[in-house]
């Protein structure tokens, strides 16, 4: 198995962990605050994974140009804005639709990566992603229409996830790239800048509009901490994997996350599993073997 294939899969359980502890959290802090704990938490561990893969390759520094900067922020902000968009769309409606309407990022990735950045697929590699993301959204039970875009905010929010997500795995993949290093320190650094800089521009932000939002995360402090960890180990999954192979390619294999959730949904949420959700797992799946096979 690819190494690629393995950091993506680390990511896709440790993402699922994660959300389904954000949502609990998002019920009583703010959608800002709950972004605010993925990154404050989740920092120490982010500068720790750092320093100790920099030390591994035994580099005393890193050479960064304004490639990286400017990728690595604008990765940061992007992913700061999908993440809100995402709490606010899981507090709407279920876990598993709330995380369906995220998964668009794979087709937007490959969209503006083709467009943009230099990163077009072959047909069954489109395909593929394609396959992936109307499985996710048969089976997230939605009926969207051109009505519902402009009138429900669940789907708005959902759709933002998606674009933010997609623009923040083009550019940091982008910031990665830009560093002459061994592609797993080249992505510990993008994860450790990123953090440092998302959780500077939470802190302010929460300090100044919902000071009162401190106290209700100190009081959630093990869950908090539980939020930051599964946060960290998951974007080292998707950072590595990114660093590693096209962004688009990574998104579509990391649409197996959906199949994680419904399980989630299913046995920790008590939420059943429709037969229309089989069926859009069976598209996840052909998807995925078109994707492997290509």
């Amino acid at each position: 198995m690819e190494v690629w294939i393995v950091f993506t899969l680390l990511a896709v359980v440790m993402q699922s962990v994660r959300t389904a502890g954000q949502k609990q959290i998002a019920k009583s802090v703010s959608a800002e605050a709950a972004t605010l704990v993925r990154y404050l938490f989740g920092l120490p561990f982010a500068l720790l994974y750092f320093y100790s893969v920099k030390n591994y390759y035994q580099i005393e520094s890193l050479q960064a140009g304004w490639i990286f900067y400017r990728a690595a922020t604008l990765a940061g902000i992007a992913q700061i804005i999908a993440t809100v968009f995402l709490v606010k769309a899981l507090t709407i409606r279920n876990f598993a639709v709330g995380t369906a309407l995220s998964k668009t990022e794979a087709i937007l990735t490959a969209v503006f990566g083709a467009l943009f950045f230099s990163a077009a697929l072959s047909w069954v590699g489109y395909l593929s992603v394609v396959l992936g993301v109307i499985g996710v959204l048969v089976a997230s039970n939605w009926k969207i229409n051109f009505q519902d875009l402009l009138s429900n905010e669940s789907i708005k929010f959902g759709l933002g996830a998606g674009l933010g997500l997609a623009l923040a795995s083009l550019w940091l993949r982008q910031a990665s790239l830009s560093l002459d290093l061994p592609r797993v320190l080249s992505a510990s650094a993008v994860l450790a800048y990123m953090v440092t800089m998302q959780t500077v521009i939470c802190l302010v932000w929460v300090a100044v509009r919902e000071a009162e939002q401190f106290g209700l995360i100190l009081a959630r402090f093990k869950a908090c901490l539980f939020i930051g960890i599964t946060s960290v180990a998951g974007s080292i999954g998707w950072f590595t994997a990114m660093s590693l192979q096209n962004a688009a390619i990574v998104k579509t294999l990391g649409q197996i996350e959906f199949v994680v959730t419904l399980l989630i949904t299913y046995f920790y949420f008590r939420e059943r599993i429709s037969r229309r959700e089989y069926v859009g797992i069976l598209l996840l799946v052909v998807s995925l073997v078109l994707l492997l096979k290509s």
